[in-house]
């Protein structure tokens, strides 16, 4: 069976991470994905090294694992836009396209004619997504936006880290770039939604998705928590504002995520533990008297596993139900037995370093084989097939165009 977004064309302006996930995404789905780069560098992220994928001798290529996380499934060819005939170029491929996804400061693709009220008017039906760190409009706006300042901006550093007093305290930034990510995917998400009502109205549409906005949306219960209360949300460390006892507790020889999601498991824990006074004390029998008292209940809790080995407190609690687990580095994640099972690892033919890596997209469809994109592309390594196919430009013009460095 055919992906699911088998023949939808999308053109690819975007770089760095946000924009580049979401055209991924697609490409995970089935659709044909054109990548414009500039000539001579490429994505900025093409230079985001070491780490760089090794080829069959463990040298390093040209490859670096930044831009392979985000670039499988692509086509790449390199265009100067800022060129008349470049302009062209990228205009007539949007002409023949269902999505252009770009994340230029905003403004800035007016000048080129090759914002979405220029592209519409020799292609209507086009679904136009910009990513912009602060949105199209707003006093913001012309800003650049980049993942760090924006979990700063956005809220999520201010929960993030150890509370104040502890040693270590402060604002800590999530570990990977999850402001980027998440509107990467909201932006996938509104791509879609607007293919599906122009499948029934025949009208494109301009998806504007900001790093701001979209850090605010995945705040989620922190972001209810603050505008049901009045009051700001602090750091917990690995706590659950919530929750309780929802965080990390050291054990005999290591550590272990209890993760308590509600009264009855808790009782389970208590019996499990051989702690009934904990189950039967008033300030601990329901969340809302947990949640109260998580001062007086964590450091009791954390006595208790304290007396047992990570692997005895993973298994006895894995018979009740109680949900716990390991506190894995990437690479045991990544050995993990289920992990394998799900196909997550996957390894492309790549033509410099023989295979690289890649991790499989999450969205899987009931028996069906799961979609094998190509592995990302080296720059410009489809400029003329894609000229040439979907142009009709003969090759003599795109010789012509390398020349003067407008490919």
């Amino acid at each position: 069976m055919a992906a699911p977004l088998t023949g939808l064309r999308v053109l690819d302006l975007s770089r760095v991470l946000a924009g580049p996930w979401a055209g991924q995404t697609l490409a995970d789905l089935g659709a044909e994905v054109v990548k414009v780069e500039r000539p001579g560098a490429g994505d900025d992220t093409r230079a985001w090294g070491p780490p760089y994928a090794r080829d069959a001798d463990g040298r390093d290529t040209s490859e670096s694992a930044y831009f392979l996380s985000a670039n499988r499934g692509k086509a790449s060819i390199t265009v100067d836009i800022t060129t008349p005939e470049g302009q062209a170029i990228v205009r007539d491929l949007a002409g023949t396209s269902d999505v252009v996804i770009e994340n230029f400061k905003v403004g800035t693709l007016v000048r080129y004619g090759l914002d979405y009220a220029s592209l519409k008017k020799k292609n209507p039906h086009l679904v136009y997504c910009s990513i912009s760190g602060f949105g199209q409009d707003g006093p913001l706006a012309s800003l650049p936006g980049y993942d760090f300042m924006i979990q700063g901006m956005g809220g999520l550093m201010s929960i993030t880290g150890k509370p104040d007093g502890e040693p270590g305290a402060g604002p800590v930034k999530v570990g990977v770039a999850v402001a980027d990510l998440f509107t990467g995917l909201y932006a996938t998400i509104g791509i879609l939604a607007a293919l599906r009502r122009r499948d029934q109205t025949g009208e494109g549409a301009h998806v504007d998705v900001s790093l701001l906005d979209c850090q605010l949306a995945m705040l989620a219960n922190q972001a209810m928590n603050y505008l049901a209360s009045g009051v700001s949300p602090s750091r917990l460390g690995n706590a659950h504002p919530n929750i309780v006892p929802y965080e990390v507790f050291a054990t005999a020889d290591g550590y272990i995520i209890l993760a308590v999601g509600n009264d009855a498991q808790y009782q389970a824990f208590c019996r499990l533990a051989n702690r009934s006074d904990l189950g039967t004390d008033p300030r601990f029998a329901t969340n809302r008297a947990r949640v109260a008292h998580r001062q007086a209940l964590i450091p009791l809790v954390a006595e208790t596993i304290k007396a047992r080995a990570s692997a005895d407190w993973l298994a006895a609690l894995g018979k009740v139900g109680i949900p716990a687990g390991p506190i894995n580095s990437i690479g045991e994640a990544f050995a993990s037995d289920h992990v394998a099972h799900r196909g997550m690892r996957l390894d492309l033919s790549h033509p410099t370093a023989g295979a690289v890596p890649s991790v499989a997209s999450p969205i899987v469809y009931a028996g069906e084989p799961r979609h094998v994109p190509r592995a990302p592309p080296l720059l410009g390594a489809d400029t003329e097939a894609v000229l040439a196919t979907r142009l009709a430009l003969p090759p003599d013009t795109i010789d012509s165009y390398r020349a003067r460095g407008i490919v």
